[in-house]
């Protein structure tokens, strides 16, 4: 059996039938769960809040499995190490003491249901059952327009947010699997929709800010709230009022980051005679106050504080940092710059998936290695792994798991295999690829990507907007296109190659060979188009493109089933217009 201790609260309830369905599928054994004593043979959690709140023991001997923890999440943390045991070891487990606490208390991972997907219930589930198999403990999402407010018809009204219900079914999942879901709400700059609208283009820095058409561009760049105006400060703390009430976390990120108009606008004048630093830093302290007052600790990214270091004492004492970087060759610049001006932080690194058919993940290895060092070194708080979703977030959710599982593993302890091993070990435990070659894999499609969609969407953005032919043709020549036969020779082989691979896979495991599928042939498609525009750019004369475009819509049909399948419409639309786009300009050459 499965036996809780007296010791146990109700909730071990949930970390119990976990353990039980593992046993069930990878041993192939039916085990009961009860409570009171344990017997020989017995799997018995206990509690001993004695070894501290992230501390557990797990030892498995011929009497049976004794798992402690000294606190409920600690004691799930050894059942989420016994299933990975069971997992690979079946019925017959080794004998094994194991001793163990993270290095890294907060250890999170941030996603991203704005700029394009917004993920389903059940796969904002999956999300945190994956996280909870690998210990972590804290998850925000990032959210601009996508959550229903209850006085924003105008923002949602073309839209499909995430509901109330949806999110107090939410906070309760996490909640029961040890995960921490924390609010985060864009409050500052990049509220390029709200400030589009009739209503709230008023508040908006720059002028004439409706009427344009959409850019995911000028999304990334633009759309800062005016600070001078009155309205802007009472409208953000009532969003703020009616969104953190669902979660009952403590913590609010009211994100503040890359306020680029901040001062060029409306506000001109008043950054004039003030700064434009003193201009951000009486803004969040407005709403750090606010917070504080309805029992939050504040959370903010770090990009625009870090230029005004000498300010960072004015901000209160409760208020949580979070410093981002996401380069492979990411320096520690600004986390020493916040550590000497006396800040509490969260380093943020990245699984680096956008604007990618598939993520970087050699990139993102070195910089989550590189930011967690930092995060020791300097005395960080908490690691929150991020994954944006700029120009539409076109990677399937799946290829994320990879990165956040280098997050995990890195807050945890600093013994982490190369990232060779450590994508065999993952490719064994999470995709059931008995191979191990699976990620390694993974991590060769990106290179194979000539014409990134950041480029491509670019172009498109800039005949529209009638930019000069210069500035265009300056698009073409960020990469090396002439490599796109010798990739798309290699993408053709590739594919052969994960055939193989998926010999060696459980078959519960196999949907993510047509993910990757998928963006091999998309990754394929692109690189042709961006071929046949590089020789009309050089005045050549290109190959027909009747098929070509044809091509684009079947992939673009492929696309949007894969999306559907994982989330809601969202901004399906916005990029599937890119596909379109090229495939009329295909048509016409």
């Amino acid at each position: 059996m499965i036996v809780l201790d007296a010791s146990c609260p109700q909730g071990t309830l949930v970390y119990a039938r976990l353990l039980q369905e593992e046993i069930s599928t990878w041993a192939g054994l039916t085990v009961s769960i009860g409570r009171g004593t344990f017997r020989k043979g017995d799997v018995l959690l206990k509690m001993n809040e004695a070894l501290g709140d992230q501390h557990y023991t797990l030892e498995i001997s011929e009497e049976g499995a004794f798992l402690c923890g000294g606190s409920l999440n600690a004691l799930g943390w050894a059942v989420q190490t016994m299933r990975q045991i069971v997992r690979q070891s079946g019925g017959l487990l080794t004998q094994i003491v194991i001793d163990d606490e993270p290095d890294i208390k907060n250890r999170g991972f941030f996603f991203d249901i704005t700029r394009g997907r917004v993920l389903s219930l059940e796969t904002l589930k999956w999300l945190v059952d994956t996280m909870a198999f690998y210990k972590m403990n804290q998850l925000q999402l990032y959210v601009e327009h996508t959550y229903l407010f209850r006085d924003l018809t105008e923002v949602w009204r073309d839209d499909t947010p995430l509901t109330a219900e949806e999110i107090l079914e939410l906070d309760q999942y996490c909640y029961d699997r040890g995960i921490e879901l924390v609010p985060s709400l864009s409050t500052f700059g990049h509220l390029y929709k709200l400030l589009r609208t009739k209503t709230f283009e008023p508040m908006c820095e720059l002028p004439e800010s409706t009427g344009d058409v959409f850019s995911f561009k000028d999304r990334m760049e633009h759309h800062t709230v005016n600070v001078s105006n009155p309205e802007v400060l009472p409208m953000i703390k009532h969003l703020i009022e009616e969104y953190m009430h669902l979660f009952r976390s403590d913590k609010f990120n009211i994100c503040a980051d890359e306020t680029f108009d901040l001062g060029n606008g409306r506000s001109k004048a008043l950054a004039k005679k003030k700064g434009t630093g003193s201009l951000y830093m009486e803004y969040i302290m407005e709403l750090f106050r606010f917070l504080i007052e309805n029992g939050k600790k504040p959370m903010f990214w770090g990009d625009i504080i870090a230029q005004y270091p000498e300010k960072y004492y004015l901000l209160p004492k409760q208020v949580v940092c979070l410093t981002w970087g996401y380069s492979a060759t990411q320096s520690d610049w600004a986390v020493k710059v916040l550590h000497d001006a006396g800040a509490v932080q969260y380093l943020c690194p990245g699984a680096c998936g956008w604007n990618t058919w598939v993520n970087a993940m050699s990139d993102s290895y070195e910089n989550i290695r590189r930011m967690c060092s930092y995060g020791r070194q300097y005395g960080a708080v908490g690691i929150l792994n991020t994954e944006w979703g700029d120009f539409g977030h076109i990677n399937q959710p799946i290829f994320s798991i990879p990165g956040m599982i280098y997050g995990a593993v890195w807050c945890w302890g600093n013994n982490v295999p190369e990232y060779q091993e450590l994508n065999r070990q993952i490719s064994v435990l999470e995709f059931g690829d008995s191979s191990g070659k699976l990620l390694s894999f993974l991590g060769r499609v990106n290179a194979q990507n000539v014409f990134k969609w950041y480029y491509l969407v670019s172009i498109k953005e800039g005949v529209e907007k009638n930019i000069g032919r210069d500035k265009l043709s300056e698009l073409f020549w960020k990469e090396d296109l002439t490599k796109i036969p010798e990739c798309n020779q290699c993408i053709q082989e590739m594919k052969k190659e994960l055939c193989i691979i998926g010999r060696s896979m459980d078959s519960k495991n196999r949907g993510i060979l047509e993910c990757i599928q998928f963006s091999l042939e998309a990754t394929q498609i692109w690189n042709e188009v961006g071929l046949r525009l590089y020789s009309l750019q050089k005045g050549e004369r290109p190959e027909d493109g009747m098929e070509l475009a044809s091509n684009l819509e079947k992939c673009l049909h492929s696309f949007q089933d894969l999306w559907r399948r994982v989330g809601k419409e969202a901004e399906l639309a916005r990029v599937s217009e890119v596909f379109y786009w090229y495939a009329d300009v295909l048509r016409e050459i």
